[in-house]
């Protein structure tokens, strides 16, 4: 088996694996081309193909969604990707290193979603080049995203949810925070939305994070406020996107890893 059918192999398993609580790992659906580069935003890859996005917290630390690690095997396989606007175009900013490790929290569950955050230690620390390859810090947030509160989604996953393929260019849509009541209605029969969760998407247009998408960020007055966790029906507005919520919970979960591995604390 060559790597390809290897690769085709995995993404079938992950979708049969996730596709009763989310939208595979979830791609831009309406979105559009992003000119500048995220400086912050990697692309997680296995042999060089892109499977989840992520975020440079930390000059060693990566946060993305813990559900990618499903794909993510074995970690010397996998690498990051920094400093990047396309997959496919050579810069002298590019960057990429190697996997360490990975921290999950005992109380993940793939099938609920729950707690759905990983941290990524990089085998080493990458040179940091201003506005292409940056840390960005999270805020610990002192209360909920209100709903009706425009946020920016981006990544590298799908543009088309009929085709399970990376996009060669970064790309970004905005988003509209929804009322967790609402979205508890939403999702009543196949996932529990609990206080640690945000849903967001495009009420009336197709605009939501779909497949590939997973573990990137959901931007909200240019703060990192979520990672991309899930949904059902990429791009429905009856079923918006699911984030996971960097809530005061999960930041000191992440505080604790990384003060455990003598990071710096956000």
């Amino acid at each position: 088996m060559n790597i390809q059918q290897l690769l085709f192999y995995n993404f079938i398993l992950l979708f049969t694996t996730l596709q009763d609580t989310a939208c595979m790992e979830v791609s831009i659906i309406g979105g559009k081309k992003v000119k500048k580069p995220k400086p912050w935003l990697v692309s997680i890859q296995l042999q060089n193909q892109h499977v989840c996005g992520g975020i440079l917290i930390q000059d060693q630390w990566v946060l993305t969604a813990a559900h990618c690690k499903t794909l993510l095997r074995p970690p010397q396989s996998v690498s990051i990707l920094l400093g990047a606007l396309s997959l496919t175009k050579k810069s002298k900013n590019i960057q990429h290193i190697g996997v360490q490790s990975y921290h999950i929290p005992e109380t993940f569950s793939r099938n609920s979603k729950k707690d759905d955050i990983m941290l990524v230690k990089l085998h080493k620390k990458p040179k940091l080049i201003k506005k292409r390859v940056e840390v960005k810090t999270i805020p610990i947030l002192g209360k909920d995203v209100p709903a009706g509160t425009k946020c920016i989604v981006s990544g590298w996953g799908t543009t088309n949810k009929e085709v399970l393929k990376a996009s060669k260019t970064l790309q970004e849509a905005e988003v509209t925070v929804v009322k967790r009541n609402l979205c508890k209605d939403f999702y009543r029969e196949i996932l529990v939305i609990t206080d640690d969760m945000l849903c967001a998407g495009g009420i009336k247009a197709q605009r939501d994070a779909c497949w590939g998408d997973s573990g990137g960020p959901l931007e909200c007055n240019n703060d990192i406020v979520g990672v991309v966790s899930g949904g059902n029906g990429c791009g429905d507005p009856k079923k918006p996107g699911v984030y996971t919520l960097l809530s005061k919970r999960h930041v000191s979960w992440i505080n604790s890893i990384l003060k455990k591995y003598k990071g710096t604390v956000v």
